[in-house]
């Protein structure tokens, strides 16, 4: 295994870890403890999210980067899709959710926002194109 098929190999699982953690566990999981208001939850959510997407971020483009010098044949299909809903959800999506936070935290009565089912949708995607490239990255490597 090169040092680039490496590199792809850990940031894949690292990034999915990352997303499950905080998309699937987190963020439903604080809007359920005692004494989280949708204000707090929001302004809590709204740190993470801002944290986990600059590292998915850095992590695109080390992976993009990675696979310039790796000769990985269907791992690229699924870094390309991974990295896809993540700009899907950065340029499309987060802009109104984050419209309807701010509005939300400036004490105003927002209505909800169909976004969220955008936003998970595309992480669905992306966190399957990431266990998928994982894998491929792993038996590529290995084989």
């Amino acid at each position: 295994m090169s040092s680039a098929q490496a590199v792809v190999t850990a940031i894949l699982f690292v990034w999915l870890g990352m997303v499950l953690a905080i998309s699937f566990l987190e963020a439903p999981l604080k809007f359920r403890a005692p004494q989280v208001t949708l204000p707090i939850g929001l302004g809590i959510g709204r740190m993470v999210f801002r944290a986990l997407n600059t590292v998915e971020v850095v992590f695109a483009v080390v992976t993009v980067v990675a696979m310039l010098f790796t000769s990985f044949r269907g791992v690229s299909v699924a870094v390309v899709i991974a990295v896809l809903m993540l700009a899907g959800q950065l340029l499309f999506v987060r802009p109104g959710l984050t419209r309807r936070s701010n509005a939300v935290l400036a004490g105003e009565d927002a209505p909800r926002s169909n976004a969220h089912y955008a936003y998970i949708a595309l992480e669905v995607i992306k966190t399957l194109a990431l266990l998928i490239g994982g894998i491929l990255a792993l038996i590529d490597a290995v084989v």
